[in-house]
């Protein structure tokens, strides 16, 4: 009972940050489940596997229901997603496997200290002059940055907002088309990257049951049910707050990802 108000409390704040903020939420349902499964007595060697396979498959719902609330209020591109959003599954679905064979500390590492300085930049409102007059990113370009985004974010069990949502930022769009398109770039990510978990952890000795490879049954359970529910709370605070205010508790958030990123 303990471990499943754990999980509730868990998905109503990762469900908030999904609407808010574009994100599926991993950043506050990875470090919960690794707490909670290594005190269940699971192995070392795959509590990260199994928070990260869970915390992608809890997102592949939170992200529905957030991106649903966002396009409703017109903040999402679907324009840019066409060509995005495959490159995001297919990094994501590789990242699934890249995981299962190596340890992620370095990326963490790459991850946490490029969301710091993106923090910084959004944070102080520093403009790229180059950039920002540039034409929209072609489909190349896209094409490049999904695959990358899909990779880390599959590697770290998130839905890849807190990379989606600036790099869009970066490159010109409005704040609040950044939160909603990084919000529906959660969906190909998080699908992808669980089916990936799933099947690499198929075998895994150790993994309590009842799960799926690397997704924990029980965990999922509370997780999005909560998070489900809670997501398009977030969604209506994004579209009532200002778009600089919205900029600035952007930059909050990136900066506790850098954080729990770098501290491990």
């Amino acid at each position: 009972m303990e471990n499943l108000l754990i999980y509730l409390a868990t998905g109503t704040v990762a469900g908030v940050l999904a609407g808010l903020f574009g994100i599926g939420g991993g950043m506050v349902m990875v470090p919960a489940l690794a707490i909670v499964l290594t005190g269940q007595g699971v192995s070392p060697t795959i509590v990260m596997h199994i928070s990260l396979g869970t915390s992608l498959a809890v997102i592949a719902l939170t992200s529905i229901s957030s991106t649903m609330s966002h396009h409703r209020r017109g903040g999402v591109r679907w324009d840019v997603l066409r060509w995005y959003g495959p490159a995001l599954a297919i990094g994501a679905l590789s990242g699934a496997f890249v995981a299962d064979a190596l340890p992620g500390t370095a990326l963490r590492r790459l991850v946490g200290v490029s969301s710091l300085l993106i923090a910084l930049q959004m944070a102080f409102d520093y403009r790229f002059g180059a950039l920002d007059a540039m034409a929209p990113p072609r489909h190349p370009e896209l094409g490049v940055a999904g695959g990358i985004v899909g990779l880390l974010s599959s590697l770290i069990g998130i839905g890849g907002g807190s990379l989606t949502g600036p790099y869009l930022a970066l490159r010109g769009f409005e704040m609040r088309q950044c939160v909603g398109t990084a919000a529906a770039g959660g969906i190909p990510i998080a699908w992808a990257g669980a089916l990936g978990y799933i099947v690499a952890g198929w075998h895994e000795p150790g993994v309590p049951g009842p799960a799926l490879g690397y997704v924990s049954g029980t965990a999922f359970a509370g997780l999005a049910v909560a998070s489900t529910l809670a997501a398009p709370l977030g969604a209506r605070l994004a579209h009532r707050m200002s778009p600089r205010k919205l900029q600035l508790a952007f930059a909050a958030m990136l900066a506790v990802v850098a954080v729990e990123m770098l501290r491990h």
